[in-house]
């Protein structure tokens, strides 16, 4: 798989966060990684061995979009098949406020399967930082 940008989300290796930014919420999911470890662009085969790793989808999935979505996911999750995925923010989770519109996904539930969601319009970023570490825990125990 070609490299994504993860971040290393505490700094010391344990957790690498990658966004899958398609509309606004990506600047949420920007302001929530501010001052945070840049892993740079990496395979995700190349991360450190028993580490965590967790996507997040953030914006609107249109149909178009898919495809793509869910390439990226099912070649994350193959490399690594503890790795999380998150929707963030309400289009993600349940299509937000285009919910209606002939072609967008109502949620990326529909595609694959999802550990956490994050509700908002667009949601705050400590709800992200607030999940990553909700789900680096759960990996722990």
């Amino acid at each position: 798989m070609a490299g994504m940008q993860f971040w290393d989300w505490y700094g010391d290796g344990s957790t690498y966060v990658v966004d899958v930014g398609l509309a606004c919420c990506t600047l949420e999911f920007e302001a929530a990684s501010y001052g945070r470890t840049s892993a740079g662009i990496v395979r995700v085969e190349d991360l450190p061995a028993g580490s965590r790793v967790v996507v997040v989808i953030s914006g609107t999935v249109t149909d178009k979009l898919t495809g793509p979505v869910v390439t990226i996911v099912s070649r994350i999750r193959a490399a690594v098949p503890s790795a999380a995925v998150v929707a963030f923010g309400a289009c993600a989770s349940a299509g937000g406020p285009y919910w209606d519109s002939y072609s967008v996904t109502k949620g990326i539930d529909q595609l694959v399967a999802v550990d956490a969601y994050v509700p908002g319009c667009p949601p705050p970023p400590e709800a992200l930082a607030t999940i990553v570490d909700e789900l680096s825990e759960r990996a722990r125990v």
